[in-house]
């Protein structure tokens, strides 16, 4: 399995290993966040980046790269619109650049034929199955292993069991390289917590990964069907097994052919179309069942089977077997509702027939010789059979020695003298040694529907403890071998066993053997992890195999801390020396990787690094950056060419500036949108100014609560919860006369003139005919009047249209709705004494609207005379600066 799984790797591995690789002939720059180097180098570990203005591509090895990384000739390739990337195996593979730059080996193994992470190199990432019992040679010169995962290397031995956390610049510093040859023999990720149980692979999302067969979330169990500590599957034929980790896998439930479930039926047989035939005395329920319920002339018992009725009943209840129908010429039997007696047979003389004839009118005739009583003279007419005869449909038939009655699979039933049924489950059934003294209870069931197993002449749906599913035909329960107190498959293979010994695979043992537990008179199987245990979870070990040997609070885990070893001897976890961030063993002679960013690894040892060239040891490589650059020339390399901003720090621009096209095309915008706004308002001002003009030359115009500060007031008194106001009323208020009614001016007039002329005896001219006035003129005229002098006592309400200035007087549907309602609310008492008042302002005759501050008010003197014998003249003694001032 590991060789099929690592075969891109193992296609890498027979490369010569060589001491240490050629170095490039090529001056290049290799590059870690924060520091450039110039040189040559052969690493191919990372990424290179090109950009416009680079001689070569700059190399650029794990790390984090941003927008202000130094130095300068890093800063402009990466920000660069036209850099371009070209990843190594192992990391991921973007032409494009998107800051920051975080250039991390992906979760697995990269290897290297050359140290230094020089030359061919190949990646694999996790597995997605367990590798058990495997290992590959390993004949990299270099490793980089993800800061996620560790490998498990062997050397010379399988005992020598190593584990690497960090990457190995040199495989020859490791402290096991004379040793013998490397194997890799497991790869896994630390993302899981808690770890994977050795049949699952932790992915770099941190969840197991199980192997087929397993199950749970470490991948610590078998999945339903599947048995033993490599979770096989049970038998094909087999519906239920001894399954799970600790399970044996024999058969406990075959597999049924035809079960009556599968065709939604209960006692009888599928067929292929989906039929169900069903058996004798059963017929389909009343929800769709198939073979259900008791057909006719049958009864249900309290063990579920269907018994046929006694002779002469057609119906009988579930249960009791009382009959509810007896047949014609029957009736029930008073003492035994069970059961229908015929009517007695008698001549027309009123002879009865005695028994085994009937009545042929007015004698008694033989019955049939298959009869026993009948009421006819054929076969047919039987009330009861012969002996040794039973009635099946009508007709009397024989049983054979095992009481099944003749052409059919039903029982003979001696005290019934009728054939019944076998039972509900049961197809096939016998009397051994049928007799006339036979009873039903003697019957035994020969045959069961599938899925029913027969144990002892019944049917039952699992075979009883002592017992098991014969394997020979899957049917019938056979007994466990007297050694064992239960079995599976056949009579001696012992699931648990007698006289206090343990049943271990079969057999019966007095103690268990190793990897087994004892529990429940068994010997069961360890979980695959532990090499011995007290339980079957895994978390039960008592000791570990080789491939898991850190036993943990019961656990069975495949390495120890990355600062810990393993100590054989112990058996137990070992914390590394003080200078090794990982170890193979104790001391600091034991080294796999440094802790501390100033020491390289020699030999097993942690040395000073001593970088040149002031570079430093690069995170996660453990080699120094001078180590991957050689800046010394050699004969045939050419000379190293200079390069601007390489050791220049980063410095990093401020805002573009814009250009002047940007600019210009900028102020334009502002321009345009400035002027459309202020053409936008104008074009409303004129339209504005066009509406108050309209306004104005139609006259004054009582906008009453349709303004805009109307709205404004009742929003407000909405708000606040206020009843509407009343303080200005489009309509005015209706003529209200307190004292007697006053009549017309033009009336008054008329009567008046008409007492001069009866008291006068001068001859007076005829009469000139006057005019009559309208109904509308004279009570609009005076409601003008009333209107103009109301205004005095109320300022507050704007006068009521009159009929000369209706035609300007503008309403709106909400104020001609309101019609009489608030006329009266807005009605003020007048009188004549108190109506004699100034005109209001001239604001308020213009606008339509009241005074914010009072009118200023003068009373007349005295009331005006008119003339006695004119309309429109005042009386000649008045002044003329008395003019009534309510006469256009």
């Amino acid at each position: 399995m590991f060789a099929r799984l690592y075969a891109s790797l193992l296609l890498f591995l027979p490369i010569p290993i060589i001491a240490q690789s050629t170095t490039s002939s090529t001056p290049t720059v290799v590059c870690i966040p924060g520091q450039c180097l110039q040189g040559y180098s052969n690493t191919t570990i990372g990424a290179d980046i090109t950009a416009p203005g680079l001689s070569s591509p700059i190399h650029l090895l794990p790390g984090v790269y941003t927008s202000t990384t130094n130095p300068q000739l890093l800063h402009v390739a990466l920000t660069s619109s036209s850099s371009s990337l070209k990843s190594s195996s192992g990391f991921t593979n973007s032409s494009s650049i998107s800051l920051p730059l975080n250039l991390v080996l992906e979760s697995g193994l990269s290897i290297y034929s050359g140290s230094l992470y020089s030359g061919q190199s190949a990646f694999q990432p996790l597995p997605n199955q367990p590798i058990v019992n495997a290992s590959t040679p390993l004949t990299a010169k270099s490793l980089a292993v993800s800061s996620n995962v560790w490998i498990a290397l062997s050397s010379g031995s399988a005992n020598n069991r190593v584990i690497v956390w960090d990457a190995i610049p040199d495989v020859g510093q490791l402290p096991f390289s004379n040793q013998g040859s490397l194997s890799l023999t497991d790869i896994q990720s630390t993302a899981c917590t808690p770890g994977c149980a050795a049949s699952g692979v932790c992915t770099s999302a941190g969840t197991c990964q199980c192997a087929a067969g397993f199950s749970g979330v470490s991948c610590e169990s078998c999945a339903p069907g599947f048995f033993g500590p490599q979770c096989q599957a049970c038998p094909s034929n087999c519906k239920t097994c001894d399954e799970g980790i600790t399970g044996t896998g024999r058969c406990i439930l075959p597999e049924v052919a035809n079960a009556p479930a599968t065709c939604n039926c209960e006692n009888g047989v599928c067929g292929t179309n989906g039929q169900c035939p069903c058996n004798p005395g059963f017929t389909t329920g009343d929800n769709g069942t198939l073979c259900s319920k008791c057909s006719p002339g049958f009864f249900l018992t309290s063990g579920g089977d269907c018994q046929v009725c006694k002779i002469g009943c057609t119906q009988c209840s579930d249960g009791s077997g009382e009959c509810t129908s007896c047949k014609s010429g029957f009736t029930l039997n008073t003492n035994d509702r069970t059961q229908c007696n015929p009517i007695q047979q008698a001549t027309t003389s009123g002879q009865v027939c005695p028994e085994g004839s009937f009545s042929n009118g007015g004698s008694c005739s033989p019955c049939s010789s298959v009869c026993q009583s009948c009421t006819g003279g054929s076969s047919n007419d039987c009330v009861v059979c012969a002996p040794n005869l039973f009635t099946l449909n009508g007709a009397c038939v024989p049983a054979n020695s095992d009481g099944i009655c003749q052409g059919v699979d039903l029982i003979a039933d001696n005290n019934k003298r009728e054939c019944d049924t076998c039972g509900a489950k049961c197809t096939k059934c016998r009397i051994p040694n049928f007799s006339v003294a036979s009873t039903v209870d003697q019957k035994q069931c020969t045959e069961c529907l599938p899925g029913f197993f027969l144990n002892n002449g019944a049917c039952v749906e699992t075979c009883p403890s002592g017992t098991t599913v014969s394997s020979q035909d899957d049917k019938t329960c056979i007994p466990c071998n007297s050694s064992c107190s239960s079995c599976a498959g056949t009579s001696t293979f012992c699931l648990t066993c007698s006289n206090n010994q343990l049943a271990s695979n079969g057999r019966c043992v007095a103690t268990c053997p190793s990897g087994t537990f004892s529990a429940s008179g068994a010997c069961l199987t360890c979980n695959p992890d532990c090499a011995s245990c007290t339980g079957g979870n895994f978390n039960q070990c008592s000791s570990c195999p080789s491939s898991r040997p850190v036993l943990t609070n019961g656990r069975c885990l495949p390495t120890c801390a990355k600062n810990q070893y393993f100590d054989n001897t112990s058996g137990t976890c070992q914390t590394c020396d003080s200078t090794c961030s990982s170890c193979s063993g104790p001391g600091s002679g034991n080294c796999l990787a440094c802790s501390s960013s100033t020491q390289v690894l020699r030999s097993g040892t942690c040395v000073a690094a001593n970088c040149e060239t002031s570079s430093n040891v690069v995170a996660g490589l453990g080699a120094c950056l001078s180590e991957l650059v050689t800046t010394t020339t050699t004969g045939t390399a050419p000379p190293l060419p200079t390069v601007t901003g390489l050791e220049t720090p980063t410095v990093v621009g401020g805002p573009r500036r814009l250009e002047w096209w940007q600019i210009l095309l900028m102020a334009l915008g502002c321009a345009f949108i400035f002027l459309a706004f202020i053409w936008c308002c104008r074009r409303r001002q004129r339209k504005q100014r066009a509406k108050k003009t309209e306004l104005f030359a139609q006259g004054p115009v009582t906008r009453g609560r349709t303004s805009w500060r109307w709205r404004l007031i009742r929003w407000g008194e909405k708000l606040f919860g206020h009843t509407r106001s009343r303080r200005v009323t489009v309509r005015g208020a209706p003529i209200v006369h307190l004292g007697p009614a006053q009549e017309p001016e033009e009336v008054k007039l008329r009567k008046l003139r008409a007492a001069e002329e009866a008291r006068s005896p001068m001859a007076t001219p005829p009469p000139v005919p006057a005019r009559r006035l309208d109904a509308y003129e004279v009570d609009a005229e005076d409601e003008d009047m009333v209107r103009l002098i109301g205004s005095y006592n109320c300022p507050v309400s704007p006068p009521e249209p009159t009929r000369y200035n209706a035609q300007h007087t503008r309403f709106t549907p909400a104020d001609q709705r309101r019609g009489l309602k608030e006329d009266d609310y807005d009605r003020r008492s007048l009188s004549d004494a108190s109506s004699r008042m100034s005109a209001p302002s001239i604001y308020s005759q213009m606008t339509g609207m009241p005074r914010r501050a009072p009118d200023a008010r003068q009373p007349a003197k005295r009331d005006l005379l008119t003339s006695r014998f004119s309309q429109s003249t005042l009386g000649v003694e008045e002044d003329s600066k008395t003019k009534n001032p309510f006469r256009k």
